[in-house]
């Protein structure tokens, strides 16, 4: 079991930022992949970045250039830098282990997932 607790959620403004933190109670090493993924109301849960247990990431189109995806191993934690935000960047905001290595979308993409953390931007 792999338990997830997000935080760093909240409201801002267009053009600001925030980072999200995904402290977890172990990680799974090998080939194994932990991501981001969020949910706005009436949506499917959707792949945001992907990070592999040795460091490659890959992020999804809607967000490359603005988000990026980091981990710290020796604090079992995942992080998601997210700076210049958009309206349509509100959503719930959730942490994921034991994911498929790609970005993907749907409850099936990961093994664990975390709580989640609200993200409200305005314009």
């Amino acid at each position: 079991q792999v338990q997830l607790v997000e935080s760093g959620g909240g409201s801002v403004q267009a053009g600001g930022s925030l980072r999200l933190s995904c402290a977890a109670s172990r990680w799974t090493y090998g080939n194994s992949c932990r991501a981001w993924f969020r949910q706005a109301p009436g949506k499917e849960r959707e792949g945001v970045a992907v990070i592999h247990s040795g460091g490659s990431t890959a992020h999804a189109n809607s967000v490359k250039g603005r988000f990026a995806i980091s981990q710290d191993s020796a604090k079992n934690t995942l992080y998601l830098q997210m700076n210049s935000l958009k309206p349509e960047d509100t959503a719930m905001y959730y942490c994921a282990a034991e994911c498929s290595c790609f970005v993907c979308s749907g409850d099936s993409c990961c093994g664990y997932w975390g709580q989640g953390t609200e993200v409200t931007v305005s314009s």
